[in-house]
């Protein structure tokens, strides 16, 4: 999500397992306009930032933390002034490595060795830059999952929730077979084809539009190989069962 004006922060520290749930029961209950973070600080502890685009009502978001995490969290606000975000973030991204892949920007594309699997993906309005855990995460288990079964017949892949494509992007790149890659947001999808169409890979990815595993073009699909879901997990419990029947028999899930 990219702010054009001055945005307010509420930031507050607690341990992993806390700031894990608080930012999933966050995301949940907060508007869209709004994006929340969860992260390992420097000093160990965790961290919770959510950037409102609106001025919230403050107190309400203290009770909805203290509802969540049973307690009167220490929140803190603070006015953030108008800043060109991606731009800057996009200054600051290193390039990412998990197994055989770099996830980089295009500042860092002449310092990818040959060696390895390179995948452009510029900061933008979706998620997946590569500096997230749960991607860097999906990436390392996708390269695990290709060492492993490097002779067996593969159909089709499905990246559920793709973002910038990353995945979808990585298992074209890394066995060159077809990815339905499917978001429910249309602008992650603009993008997710237009990160396939600049890392060389548009002919084994078709982005679609959609919401979980329903739509007639993902059932078209199936059986399934692998299955991406880098999503939350109140939505990967509710695609649980209506995933399973589109799934080859020894399918691989990541979730």
């Amino acid at each position: 999500m990219n702010f054009s004006g001055n945005t307010t922060l509420a930031r507050l520290a607690c341990d992993e397992t806390t700031a894990k749930r608080l930012a999933d029961r966050l995301s949940e209950r907060l508007e869209a306009e709004t994006a929340i973070a969860a992260f390992e600080g420097t000093d160990g502890r965790w961290n919770v930032e959510i950037h409102f685009e609106a001025s919230p009502d403050e107190a309400a978001v203290r009770r909805l933390i203290a509802e969540t995490v049973g307690e009167a969290a220490a929140v803190s606000f603070e006015t953030i002034a108008a800043r060109d975000w991606v731009a800057a973030s996009l200054g600051e991204l290193e390039p990412v490595t998990a197994g055989r892949f770099t996830v980089h920007g295009a500042h860092r594309r002449a310092g990818v060795a040959r060696n390895r699997i390179g995948i452009e993906i510029e900061a933008a309005l979706a998620f997946g830059t590569g500096h997230h855990g749960t991607t860097r995460g999906c990436l390392l288990a996708l390269d695990r999952i290709v060492k492993r079964k490097r002779s067996r017949k593969r159909r089709s892949f499905l990246d559920i929730g793709t973002g910038t494509g990353v995945l979808a992007i990585a298992a074209a790149k890394a066995l060159r077979v077809g990815v339905l890659a499917s978001d429910i947001d249309p602008d992650a999808v603009r993008i997710a084809r237009e990160n396939a169409r600049l890392n060389g890979v548009a002919p084994f990815i078709t982005c679609l539009c959609a919401a979980g595993v329903s739509a007639a073009r993902v059932r078209a699909r199936a059986p399934f190989d692998l299955v991406f879901a880098n999503i939350l997990l109140a939505p990967l419990e509710r695609l649980a069962t209506p995933m399973r029947p589109l799934l080859a028999p020894g399918a691989h899930v990541v979730l």
